[in-house]
């Protein structure tokens, strides 16, 4: 009992300190009621409408919804570049980079909430086939533009949280 003494008091010191889930109460709390009401712009290109679909399913916008409170607008640079040169001047590597810049704007009062940037990258093999490394590089581009998306929703999340309490 005695060594996990330490262990108890720990977690006594937890409860405590206001840590709470940012989802709490499920679809009825802040946060979801809040991401339910967030309409996503349309963006350009292919990249664009990656980000868009991936937005929408983490929203929840399958189909029609409630009247949208919040408008999140979004402005993509998607950027590939060749690294690696080979001996016979070729290229052997690329990198393809998604950078976000969005806006949660509040459509009832017409302010902007938040205006921040988000952004990742991959790297790419260049090899011999041409069609393998097309592949590669949409496959990047999905990975991207899905890992992009998650990271605004988080930070959407938790401007809602704020704004709501």
């Amino acid at each position: 009992m005695i060594r996990f003494a330490p262990l108890l008091l720990c977690l006594a010191a937890l409860t405590g300190c206001g840590l709470q889930p940012m989802y709490a109460g499920g679809g009825n709390g802040a946060v979801a009621r809040g991401l339910a009401a967030v309409e996503v712009a349309p963006i350009e290109g292919k990249a664009g409408w990656l980000v868009r679909n991936e937005l929408r399913d983490r929203l929840g916008q399958s189909g029609a919804a409630a009247t949208p409170r919040y408008r999140l607008d979004i402005v993509l640079d998607d950027r590939l570049e060749g690294l690696g040169l080979l001996t016979d001047d070729t290229i052997g590597r690329e990198r393809r980079t998604l950078r976000a810049r969005y806006q949660l704007v509040d459509m009832t009062k017409d302010e902007v909430l938040l205006d921040a940037t988000a952004g990742s990258d991959a790297g790419i093999d260049v090899v011999s086939s041409e069609y393998a490394t097309i592949a590669a590089e949409d496959t990047a581009l999905e990975n991207l533009a899905r890992e992009v998306a998650n990271r605004i929703i988080t930070r959407v999340s938790l401007t809602l949280r704020k704004s709501e309490s």
